[in-house]
């Protein structure tokens, strides 16, 4: 799912992050966020960061030179590490098309404009893909682009 990919870039971007910043920071419901945490948990690819404090050099989100843990911050794993950089062009095409029908050149389209109408000029969109886009959480129910969705496409860096 598309939200375990940005918890995954987030890490990566962020070093070290917990739960409730990347609902925040996403605009997903906090939930969702806590279920994909559980997921990449569980086949290793995030895990627990230690300790009761962070540095900002580590937390590069943070506006603060050290901070005190109130919350589990997880991090990148060595597979997951390893995992992100092999995300590429040509992986992120065979993953949206996975998705949705034709969806490298949909999820494009809606990144390279304002909101569903005008990547629906662009790449053709229909009904039923359109709410697809809806429960990808890439779009809202008027059509706009969601936080979710610009922050993903930002972080995927493509």
């Amino acid at each position: 799912m598309p939200v375990h990919l940005y918890v995954l870039t987030h890490l990566k971007r962020a070093g070290v992050d917990y739960a409730k910043m990347m609902a925040k920071v996403s605009g997903l419901p906090l939930e969702l966020i806590n279920d994909a945490v559980g997921d990449l948990l569980e086949i290793g690819l995030i895990e627990r960061d230690p300790g009761s404090a962070i540095k900002r050099s580590k937390a590069r989100f943070k506006k603060a030179f050290e901070v005190h843990k109130h919350h589990t911050y997880y991090r990148l794993s060595r597979e997951g590490e390893l995992f992100v950089r092999s995300i590429d062009g040509r992986w992120l095409k065979e993953y949206f098309n996975s998705l949705l029908p034709d969806g490298w050149r949909i999820v494009r389209a809606l990144a390279e404009s304002k909101n569903i109408r005008e990547a629906n000029r662009r790449a053709g969109i229909d009904d039923e893909t359109a709410e697809e886009l809806k429960v990808l959480h890439f779009i809202t129910e008027k059509g706009r682009k969601t936080e979710f969705f610009k922050r993903l496409w930002e972080f995927l860096r493509v």
